[in-house]
């Protein structure tokens, strides 16, 4: 009589762990290359094997003093399921090697998922196969992004953009958000608030990274009512109009704000309110005041009109905001 197969002998085998591949280019950021590999780092309590390669074994000339020996080159592209692309210096000069290209292509034609960290999205984007998609990267980098793969619709407002098989992160730290994420696609909730624990960081973040860019309104911009600009920064408390505004210039409404977009990018009104906004985070960074008394001192009248400027432009709310960036001095 044939015996029965025993528990232990029913037990389908322990499924393999997800190969996940951390790319290091020439000049690549450090935060950008240790947060995937800590991440997905191999242990018992997450099912990730993490192999850190370069272009070629041996060593990779790093950014900010450091260097890295890979035991790994391109072949490792080959076998990894998730491959991440850290950022490194000068994304916007020239295109990586087209050998590591062709690697991405490969891994991705073979089903691999692609995820930049940072300016990591030059790499990816060198490959076409971010043409007709969302993207994001450092912030500094968006607008050099979008000029070099105008096909890229490139979201300069978000932590990381999730597009299936390709995956773009920006700032280092948003690396984690990315990483999270990917832990939360592939395993749950649960798994993903372990590794968030592990390393001591949020689960999920709010905003986008909007919020951490020094100013809405970008330092260079024209001199054409440079002088009309900075007389409306001194009253941005009052209840300015498009008017008041060509007064001040000496020229008529209809020239003001013609010759405002062309030289700023921006209506006159909507130059207001980014400058108001602007006001209003400086005012939440250095100040106690509450969101109702810095709304009516920034001319935006409401702590609810406050919120959904704030909201909309930086993609967070005046409390989340001040609890991130409150110097408390």
């Amino acid at each position: 009589m044939t015996a029965l197969p025993t528990a232990a002998a029913q037990k389908a085998p322990a499924k393999p762990p997800h190969r996940v591949a951390v790319l290091v280019l020439e000049g690549a950021k450090p935060l950008d290359v240790g947060i995937p590999a800590q991440v997905f780092t191999t242990r018992a309590s997450m099912p990730y094997e993490v192999r850190v390669c370069g272009p070629a074994p041996g060593l990779v000339t790093g950014g900010d003093g450091l260097s890295y020996h890979v035991a790994d080159g391109l072949e490792a592209l080959a076998q990894a399921e998730t491959v991440f692309i850290p950022g490194y210096r000068h994304p916007d000069r020239d295109d990586p090697p087209t050998a590591v290209v062709e690697a991405l292509r490969a891994a991705h034609d073979r089903g691999a998922r692609l995820a930049a960290i940072s300016t990591g999205a030059f790499a990816l984007a060198a490959t076409g196969l971010l043409d007709g998609r969302r993207a994001t990267t450092h912030w500094h980098y968006t607008q050099a992004l979008a000029a070099r793969h105008p096909l890229i619709r490139v979201d300069e407002n978000v932590l990381f953009v999730d597009e299936g098989s390709v995956l773009t992160s920006a700032g280092a730290a948003s690396g984690i958000d990315l990483c999270l994420h990917l832990v939360r696609r592939d395993h749950g909730v649960g798994v993903a608030n372990h590794a968030a624990r592990r390393l001591v960081a949020a689960p999920y973040r709010s905003g986008g990274q909007a919020q951490y860019v020094p100013r809405t309104l970008p330092e260079d911009l024209g001199h054409v009512f440079a002088a009309t600009r900075e007389w409306a920064q001194r009253h941005l408390g009052d209840p300015l109009t498009l008017a008041d505004l060509a007064r001040n210039a000496n020229v008529s409404p209809r020239t003001f704000s013609r010759r405002f977009v062309e030289d700023t990018g921006y209506t006159p009104m909507q130059w207001v309110l980014r400058a108001r906004v602007d006001m209003a985070r400086e005012l939440l960074e250095r100040s106690d005041l509450g969101v109702e008394q810095i709304a009516d001192v920034a001319g935006l009248g409401t702590g609810a009109n406050l919120r959904l400027h704030f909201q909309r432009i930086l993609g967070t709310s005046p409390s989340d905001y001040r609890q991130t960036f409150a110097r408390g001095e």
